[in-house]
């Protein structure tokens, strides 16, 4: 039998490095992200750089000169009237999350499992349809439908049932933020019940498991990412909306958008203040968005994004 050939040598760190660090290499990668990264340093990194600066410069106002770095916008935020804002904007936020999402479930089962296959793009595509229009123009229309002279009352008379005052409070917020976001929750948990394995829960049916058995330790188990990746989606939108609060909430419904927005364009012009204020809302869109990176279902984000 003949003698097998010798191993080749291992060729040296260095010149490994050195293959790999050849123009040939590394030309195409930095020719295909280069222009997308340089975007991003310049409208992205570099603007988050300058209001973390200006967020570090205590008392900062507009035409004022600035003084030394220091806490005290920081610091400034932990007082009740802001924190009060930054509990409402939280809780606009998982209101509106816990909503869409029981909501949106019913909805995207039946459209994945129960409806004509035929006809099942068609109505995916007709619920997504007020997405087509600008979130302006939705508020508004939610403006005409909730005001003591609109539709909802109107409707109200004619059924002999008292009428509802719901503009510019809390409950407009939570029904603009819900109708805003539900069609993201619907896509997202519709790509995720349609990969389900249907022969579990024929399994399930043959070993005597209730509906509701099925549902809970079948289905929810399986589409526990889609969940978990709908929800912190729409938390992300709807922590930071700006449209919405504004125009439905009114004075009563303050969030933290609309306090940025007052910092840097209202009477006080605290761009110091407001500077902070960014980077808290930008820290927690941070952290949600690695919980979703960690806890989602990535597959089915990008399917819908598509």
């Amino acid at each position: 039998m003949a003698d097998s050939a010798p191993p080749k040598p291992i060729p040296p760190v260095w010149t490994q490095l050195g293959e790999r660090l050849t123009p040939r290499r590394w030309l195409g990668p930095v020719a295909l992200l280069g222009p997308a990264g340089l975007w991003l340093l310049l409208l992205l990194v570099i603007p988050t750089l300058l209001i973390l600066e200006i967020s570090l410069v205590p008392g900062l106002r507009l035409g004022q000169p600035a003084g030394g770095y220091g806490l005290d916008n920081y610091l400034q935020i932990l007082q009740p009237v802001y924190l009060r804002v930054m509990g409402r904007s939280l809780l606009f936020a998982l209101g509106s999350t816990l909503l869409c999402l029981g909501l949106g479930f019913p909805v995207a089962y039946w459209l994945a499992l129960m409806s004509p296959r035929r006809w099942r793009n068609l109505l995916l595509v007709a619920f997504i349809l007020p997405l087509w229009t600008s979130s302006l123009l939705r508020a508004y229309a939610w403006i005409t439908i909730l005001r003591s002279s609109g539709v909802l009352n109107t409707i109200f008379q004619l059924l002999s049932l008292p009428p509802q005052n719901w503009l510019n409070t809390p409950t407009a917020v939570f029904i603009g933020l819900t109708y805003s976001f539900l069609p993201y929750m619907v896509l997202i948990l519709y790509a995720s019940l349609e990969k389900l394995d249907l022969r579990l829960l024929e399994a399930a049916a043959d070993l005597g498991a209730t509906p509701r058995q099925q549902f809970w330790q079948i289905t929810v188990p399986q589409t526990l990412p889609g969940i978990a990746a709908g929800s912190l989606l729409v938390f992300i939108a709807a922590l930071g909306d700006f449209v919405v609060p504004t125009l439905l909430g009114g004075a009563s419904s303050m969030n933290i958008s609309r306090l940025i927005y007052n910092q840097f364009l209202g009477p006080t012009r605290a761009w110091g203040f407001g500077s902070a204020l960014s980077m808290v809302l930008i820290l927690a869109v941070s952290l949600a968005i690695a919980l979703l990176l960690k806890y989602g279902d990535r597959s089915t984000v990008t399917e819908t994004s598509q």
